[in-house]
């Protein structure tokens, strides 16, 4: 029997972020009021090599794809083509998520070069076996983060691809309402999230240009989506979550100190102890949390220069 989506707690949830959203992170904004996270896009590839080494040694996916319990409901984002291998993958993700999410949105043109992210947008025909096949290898829910199009010219790419999604059983779509050639440039059209709501049947979810509780609360009321995804609006800025739940239920929200922002650093560096995560991508954390900080540049510096995690904890408390 196909699993429904999730019973979710609230209306905002976290992206998934090429080398940002990390378990640590994730954990830290679920815990600040995300209703959904979801981890950094993986290689349908790279899951299929990995589990063939892990199994060698009596260890499971778990080792390559770190989670928390904590995160539930957690989604897993998937990336590739190849049929065959996407099946594999769905079947070795499955047991370990709640959701298997599917990527049509990456710009990035290493990434649309191989026949995934956004590139798919083009080619119907491939993306509804890639929606079937997702569908039929897995009895948990199939959902999809997109963009709008490829370039301005075919902008409205997304409604065909989202009918085909539905049409295959796919339960819940984002969408990002750039194009590809947009990267992250200029103002997301939130106008296509509306069109996307008034032609599915399935929750929809609006992606871009959140940065405030009030954007959220906007994007709600001129679009009619369900939920909302932040992502760049959350780096460094977990309390976001909260905010958002406040206000959409009160028409208020609690603020917060940059005190309150290098504690929660500090909260996400405690957590990110029980996982593998690269000292680099640790500092590119901190530089983040201490965006808009009295002497920020200086900082950022101290902290491209901390070489262990005793240096950069060193830095962090020097903040007042």
């Amino acid at each position: 029997m196909r699993c429904q989506l999730p019973n979710f707690d609230g209306r905002a949830f976290l992206a998934p972020m090429a080398g940002v959203s990390d378990p640590a992170l994730r954990l830290l904004c679920r815990k600040w009021g995300a209703s959904l996270v979801v981890t950094e896009f993986t290689n349908i590839h790279s899951i299929v090599a990995q589990n063939q080494i892990l199994r060698k040694s009596n260890q499971n996916i778990c080792q390559f794809m770190q989670y928390s319990d904590l995160e539930r409901p957690l989604s897993v984002q998937l990336f590739g083509s190849d049929i065959d291998v996407l099946s594999q993958a769905v079947r070795i993700v499955e047991p370990y998520f709640d959701i298997i999410d599917y990527n049509m949105g990456c710009p990035a043109p290493h990434i649309t070069r191989q026949m995934a992210g956004a590139a798919l947008l083009q080619h119907e025909s491939v993306t509804r076996q890639i929606f079937r096949t997702l569908v039929e290898s897995t009895d948990k829910p199939i959902t999809l983060k997109m963009r709008a199009g490829v370039t301005d010219e075919d902008r409205h790419l997304f409604l065909n691809i989202a009918g085909i999604a539905q049409d295959e059983g796919v339960q819940m779509i984002t969408l990002h309402p750039r194009t590809a050639s947009q990267g992250y440039s200029g103002r997301s059209d939130w106008s296509l999230i509306r069109l996307l709501k008034d032609n599915v049947r399935i929750p929809v979810v609006g992606n871009g240009d959140i940065t405030t509780p009030q954007d959220a609360a906007n994007m709600i009321e001129e679009t009619g989506c369900d939920y909302i995804m932040i992502g760049r609006g959350a780096m460094g800025n977990p309390f976001l979550f909260r905010q958002i739940n406040e206000y959409l239920k009160s028409g208020s929200y609690g603020t917060f100190t940059t005190h309150d922002r290098i504690q929660a650093f500090f909260e996400y560096l405690k957590m990110s102890a029980q996982y593998k995560i690269k000292l680099s991508s640790i500092k590119s954390q901190a530089m983040r949390f201490v965006k808009g900080v009295d002497g920020a540049t200086r900082l950022r510096e101290m902290i491209t220069a901390a070489s262990s995690l005793r240096d950069l904890a060193g830095v962090m408390k020097s903040i007042s």
